[in-house]
């Protein structure tokens, strides 16, 4: 972990490590939601890249994972955490065979999770990882796009540009 840097390079190396010996993987899951761990927010970076290769590995790990995520404080390690979040949440409802099963109670940590990133105070990648999932979460729990409607019409004015985007991209398939 000392070795890894911020840089998409340093990330990807040390997540090819990881693929390349899925034995790593556990351990790495534990260090992410490990906060009083130095470099807890590396493991989480090098998570999001696993994500993209190897989601299914996350599969017997989800209790642990979205139980947790209320825990993460710091904005480099919440980050990462929200984009998984974002493509386990994609892949439970593409029901493909190789898609990922959240439990209820999975699904009910990752919309807390995601509203309260999306109403406090961290940067927008964050918060546009949070709007998109819990846009698609929404598609199934009905009242989650009244709430997310409500959140994003009284936001909109105070954030960036990149927020707006995202919040007029969701608006407007919500209305």
């Amino acid at each position: 972990m000392d070795y890894v840097n911020a840089c998409r390079e340093s990330r990807l190396k040390a997540a090819e490590d990881v693929l390349d010996d899925s034995s790593l993987f556990n351990e790495l899951v534990l260090i992410s939601f490990s906060p009083s761990t130095k470099n807890h927010h590396r493991a989480c970076w090098i998570l999001e890249f696993i994500s993209y290769e190897a989601l299914s590995w996350f599969q017997p790990h989800l209790d642990f994972f979205c139980s947790n995520l209320k825990i993460l404080k710091d904005e480099s390690a919440i980050r990462p955490i929200a984009k998984v979040i974002q493509l386990l949440v994609k892949s439970h409802y593409r029901k493909d065979e190789n898609s990922i099963l959240l439990s209820e109670k999975n699904l009910q940590d990752c919309i807390e999770a995601s509203f309260d990133w999306l109403i406090n105070d961290v940067k927008v990648a964050t918060k546009a990882y949070s709007i998109r999932t819990l846009y698609i979460l929404g598609n199934h729990f009905d009242w989650i796009h009244p709430e997310l409607q409500v959140i994003l019409n009284k936001d909109y004015a105070h954030h960036s540009a990149a927020y707006k985007a995202v919040a007029k991209e969701v608006l407007k398939k919500i209305e």
